[in-house]
């Protein structure tokens, strides 16, 4: 018997040292053993906020009724000309058209004469009222200028001015060339109808028209063959 109490003694033993350890109380301030993970705690809800309620708007009376504005496409707008409008606007095709609305009007027997000069031509131009015809020292336009460049050249200033079958033209012309001599037709037929209508001289200035060529052929020199041209140099 009293062995088998030694026995049982010593298999107790160990056990109640295991049980001691586990019902051993934690230190105060030590952290959570692992195995027992705590929950986080949830944030709080937040406070609902009670918005003050905005006072009634006072009755407005219904707006009227306003019409519909019709809807243009790209297409018809492009169709459409734009005329000029009275506020200013852009200009339309129809006003750019028609220069001959502003043209002064001439008196019948109105005569209106001026000289014109280029090289050593002089033509002594003077036009009237009439429809457009050319009597160049006694002869038409194109018996006197055959070429179609020097008809083109003699009517250039009634062309910009809107003056071409409005006016007759008479002029005298003598020196220089044929080139010269139609120079000198357009600068007397461009000093010519400032003096109809002053209201021109913009134009014709900006086109060159009213000023003088001053180029001409440069005189001989004593000893050269001509203005600039040497004889030949001969050594022996």
């Amino acid at each position: 018997m009293p062995e088998q109490d030694e026995n049982e003694l010593r298999s107790e033993e160990p056990l109640e040292e295991t049980a001691g350890e586990s019902e051993e109380p934690s230190e105060p301030g030590a952290p959570p053993a692992a195995d027992a993970p705590t929950e986080p705690e949830a944030p709080p809800e937040p406070e609902e906020r009670v918005e003050p309620e905005a006072p009634p708007e006072p009755d407005r009376p219904p707006e009227p009724d306003t019409p519909a504005e019709p809807q243009i496409s790209a297409e018809s707008a492009e169709a459409e000309p734009v005329a000029e409008s009275e506020d200013g606007g852009e200009p339309g095709p129809e006003a750019e058209a028609a220069p001959a609305a502003s043209l002064a009007e001439l008196a019948a027997d109105a005569r209106y004469s001026a000289t014109g000069k280029r090289k050593s031509s002089v033509a002594r131009v003077i036009i009237k009222p009439g429809a457009g015809e050319f009597r160049l020292n006694g002869r038409p336009l194109e018996i006197y200028f055959p070429r179609r460049t020097h008809q083109a050249v003699v009517k250039q200033p009634l062309e910009a001015a809107g003056y071409v079958d409005r006016v007759d033209v008479v002029a005298r012309i003598h020196g220089g060339g044929v080139s010269g001599q139609a120079d000198a037709v357009r600068h007397g037929i461009a000093k010519a109808l400032i003096e109809a209508d002053p209201a021109l001289r913009g134009e014709l200035k900006r086109r060159q028209l009213l000023t003088r060529d001053p180029r001409v052929k440069e005189r001989r020199k004593a000893g050269l063959k001509k203005a600039r041209k040497r004889p030949q140099f001969s050594k022996r």
